[in-house]
């Protein structure tokens, strides 16, 4: 579960500090139990860098469904005045 103190950090912070636990665990050295203790932290801070990927999709997912939306009336507006020409 994450801390109060993950749900503060920006996307940039989460990631590198990731990248410096991953960093850490393939360099070896540590025991088991730092190990453990630095895989944890790592999907702590995974989850964090998830949640923010999914918000940012999330709203650019609502930027395009506006934008698509606002497209289909302009069209819908403009096929409706041209249909007695043909």
């Amino acid at each position: 579960m994450t801390s109060k103190t993950d749900e503060s950090l920006g996307y940039e912070q989460a990631r590198d500090e990731l990248i410096e636990v991953v960093r850490r665990l393939e360099a070896g050295g540590t025991t088991l139990e730092e190990s453990l203790a630095l895989w944890e932290r790592g999907e702590e801070l995974a989850k964090v860098c998830r949640r923010w990927l999914d918000g940012a999709r999330a709203r650019l997912d609502a930027a395009l469904a506006e934008e698509e939306k606002d497209e289909t009336a302009a069209q819908a507006g403009g096929t409706s005045a041209g249909s007695g020409s043909e």
